[in-house]
């Protein structure tokens, strides 16, 4: 059911009238961003009686890694992709570049649906690698290539569009699955579209056929298309409706990849292996293994800062064993949760009786992902700011209550999907075990 709501349809249209202002904030934001990834590159690292306040350094970590990407991220769940429409320094950048290009054909291969996971999983992991939440140098080198990447794209493919965007964003296949939970969207009135004289047709950036927009998925909110025909509409809905109502078109089996491997598994992984005793028993397996058999230098050799941490001005320097226990641990981390998960899945659709559904059953976990992503990106925050002295006790209470949310909200769009109790269970093992692990990280270690 979608609710049509005069004032968020004339925001829409809103949109669509004052481009130009939309293009000053985006090339604000253009600006916000390299400064804020680029400048604190050139600067010393701080020591411990710097603060956020004086210091350049923290104060552009916090704005990015404690403000900006948490921030986003609750954006999706709340108004679908409007950061990528309005707001994104590389869709903007690499939009622009793409009005200048070559303006070639998008080839198959870059039209493969694993690009997403690809790129979330590989820059996951190298972040962490080079520990990218605390070394501006390592900032600079992990968005500074996915921002000249993206103007690369630009700059051969398409006319005016972002290819890079739509295809490649390590963040895009992420944005895609939150979106889908969102109570705002672009809907689309078949029968008005059908009645309406002829116009020139809309040229969506994303290159989403205006006609059959159905959700948020690829749709990045930019406005463009908002009253066209007098069909299209910013409006209401259900949260995660559009899960529960997905057209089988838009089933993707690459989407719940990277949702149980990626997000709930990787993304997991990543946000917890510094504080996980098992990543420690690991790591001390390992190193007994290596001393039985004579084997010293992976514990005392490194490699080149950007390959992994090694920084002179702190003096943390990650071992070869270190950063070898890390992979193992994030592969390990993402083979069990998203298994588990998987496993679940293909219980339940069989349970139901319809084994081909496992897909988009795998839809109905997209809140428990997402509230992984939000307290993993949120804990940043928290950590920043008790730095700077400042704590809120009722922290531990609202990410109970987070997680809790999770696990309702994936619970009643699963029921909605497969309305077997059996079938039901089967499907809730991998929000269980994900929860489950997040509670061991949060309350226990």
């Amino acid at each position: 059911m979608n609710t049509k709501h005069p004032r968020l349809a004339g925001l829409g249209d809103a949109m669509a009238r004052h481009a130009g202002t939309i293009q000053v904030v985006q090339w604000t934001m253009v600006a916000v961003y390299l400064f804020l990834v680029a400048a604190p590159a050139f600067l010393p690292i701080p020591d411990d009686s710097r603060h956020i306040w004086d210091s350049l350094v923290l104060f552009a970590q916090f704005a990015f890694w404690g403000v900006w990407w948490p921030f986003v991220m609750v954006s999706m769940l709340v108004m679908g992709r409007a950061w990528c429409g309005v707001f994104c320094p590389e869709g903007t950048m690499t939009e622009w570049v793409s009005r200048r290009g070559l303006g070639r054909a998008i080839p198959p291969w870059l039209r493969w649906k694993g690009w997403p996971f690809v790129a979330f999983v590989c820059t996951t992991v190298y972040g962490q690698m080079i520990t990218v939440y605390e070394y501006p140098k390592a900032a600079l080198l992990i968005l500074g290539a996915s921002t000249v990447m993206a103007l690369g794209i630009g700059l051969v493919y398409g006319r005016g569009i972002r290819v890079w965007c739509r295809y490649l964003c390590p963040a895009s296949g992420v944005f895609s699955l939150l979106s889908r939970l969102a109570p705002v969207h672009f809907r689309v009135d078949a029968e008005a579209w059908a009645e309406a004289p002829r116009t020139p047709a809309v040229i969506c950036p994303t290159l989403v056929e205006v006609r059959t927009i159905s959700g948020g998925g690829a749709c990045q909110m930019c406005g463009r298309c908002s009253g066209h025909r007098d069909a299209v509409a910013l409006s209401l809905r259900p949260p995660g409706a559009e899960v529960t109502g997905l057209p089988e078109r838009e089933v993707v089996a690459w989407d719940i990849i990277l949702l149980l491997f990626g997000v709930m598994g990787v993304a997991s992984g990543a946000f917890q292996w510094s504080s996980s005793p098992l990543y420690i028993d690991l790591k001390q397996g390992l190193a007994t293994l290596l001393i039985d058999h004579d084997i010293t230098f992976p514990m005392t050799e490194s490699l080149p800062w950007w390959l992994l941490t090694n920084s002179a001005e702190t003096g943390e320097v990650f071992s070869l064993l270190d950063g070898f226990s890390m992979l193992v641990y994030l592969a390990g981390t993402a083979l069990v949760l998203g298994g588990i998960a998987l496993a679940g899945l293909a219980a339940a659709a069989r349970l139901a009786g319809a084994p081909k559904s496992l897909w988009r059953l795998g839809y109905g976990l997209i809140p428990a992902g997402a509230i992984g992503l939000v307290i993993g990106l949120t804990s940043m925050t928290l950590t920043q700011l008790g730095a700077e002295g400042v704590a809120f006790a009722w922290v531990p209470q609202a990410r109970a209550g987070l997680l809790g949310l999770g696990l309702a909200w994936s619970g009643i769009l699963l029921w909605k999907l497969v309305p077997k109790p059996l079938s039901w269970l089967a499907a809730m093992s991998g929000p269980l075990v994900h929860a489950g692990l997040w509670g061991l990280i949060l309350f226990v270690w």
